[in-house]
């Protein structure tokens, strides 16, 4: 998982250059890192760390640009159910979330997240299912 900077002061001021390309150049060091350590690159899965040491602008970039990360050639996961940066956009508060949650899971899928980390399981399931369902049919188109 991507992380900039501790967790006790992550949040402070974030910043990058191209956020897309830091954590993507992150991800393929941790990857490297993990084969030479021994574990079969099948077996790794890469998070880029929605709200660790990013702004919202960096959260945004990351989920509008998630699927530059499939070139890593692993499982992405994604964690952004009731994050600040949906309390942030709706101005709401952590259990009015469920929605901006959905939305930001079917975004993922849409890009290639295989994975989603989410507090509202039934719910995401249906939205996923749902999305997926529909990028199966326009691939028979």
């Amino acid at each position: 998982m991507h992380m900039q900077g501790k967790p006790d002061t992550m949040q402070q001021s974030p910043r990058y250059d191209d956020v897309i390309r830091e954590v993507h150049d992150f991800l393929i060091n941790r990857i490297a890192t993990c084969v030479r350590a021994g574990i079969n690159h099948q077996r790794i899965i890469v998070d880029p760390g929605f709200g660790f040491g990013k702004t919202l602008s960096h959260n945004l970039q990351l989920m509008q640009n998630l699927s530059a990360l499939k070139s890593l050639d692993c499982p992405i996961l994604i964690g952004v159910s009731r994050k600040s940066m949906i309390g942030t956009v709706l101005d709401k508060p952590v259990e009015q979330r469920l929605y901006g949650g959905l939305a930001l899971a079917t975004l993922a899928v849409s890009q290639g997240a295989a994975i989603i980390r989410t507090h509202d399981v039934a719910a995401t399931i249906d939205a996923v299912r749902m999305t997926e369902a529909v990028l199966k049919s326009l691939d028979k188109i």
